[in-house]
């Protein structure tokens, strides 16, 4: 490289650490009437937060559990709800090691959302729910990168070789790229 072009360091905002966690919970709700069978067992008001911990990131958060049953040699039926709180500790498979810590910042997306995959009775009546649910965090901070600089401006006008043959590309098919990088 010529030395015309100089090299400085700036500081930015970035993502500087990722992570991703799918997870398979079990729920145990006591309904007031022992359950003959289990017509339907849901998921709603879903909230959380993300918060900082050492080497990840906490999901914090809480759902309502609905199930609908049937009892009394299913003559009847009715809506057990109970509100269930977790905290789920998503680790960060990728982190900036040069980031400032003290500018963090971080969010999670449910990936999946809380859902029942199973519901069951127990002999004493006691109702278990598998439940799966998935988040993506990440961790924004300020970072210091290196940039390329050309004095005077005036680069619209150059072609700069940056060690790659656009040719290379070619072969590539964009349904593939991952929308994450």
């Amino acid at each position: 490289m010529s030395s015309k072009y100089q090299s400085r360091e700036i500081i930015t905002k970035a993502i500087c650490g990722k992570g991703r966690k799918f997870s398979t919970v079990t729920h145990t709700v006591t309904p007031p009437h022992k359950p003959t069978s289990i017509l339907g067992a849901w998921i709603i008001n879903h909230q959380y937060e993300a918060v900082s911990a050492g080497d990840g990131i906490e999901v914090i958060g809480s759902y309502d559990v609905n199930i609908w049953y049937s009892f009394s040699k299913n003559s009847q039926t009715e809506v057990a709800k109970e509100t269930i709180s977790y905290v789920e500790h998503v680790p960060l498979s990728y982190v900036d090691s040069r980031h400032r810590s003290s500018t963090v910042e971080v969010s999670a997306e449910a990936t999946q959302e809380p859902s029942t995959v199973e519901a069951g009775v127990s002999g004493d009546g006691r109702v278990s729910i598998r439940v799966e649910r998935e988040f993506a965090v990440e961790l924004i901070a300020e970072t210091k990168i290196n940039v390329l600089v050309v004095p005077g401006g005036g680069y619209e006008d150059k072609e700069f070789d940056f060690g790659s043959d656009p040719g290379d590309y070619e072969d590539l098919d964009p349904d593939l790229l991952d929308d994450e990088l």
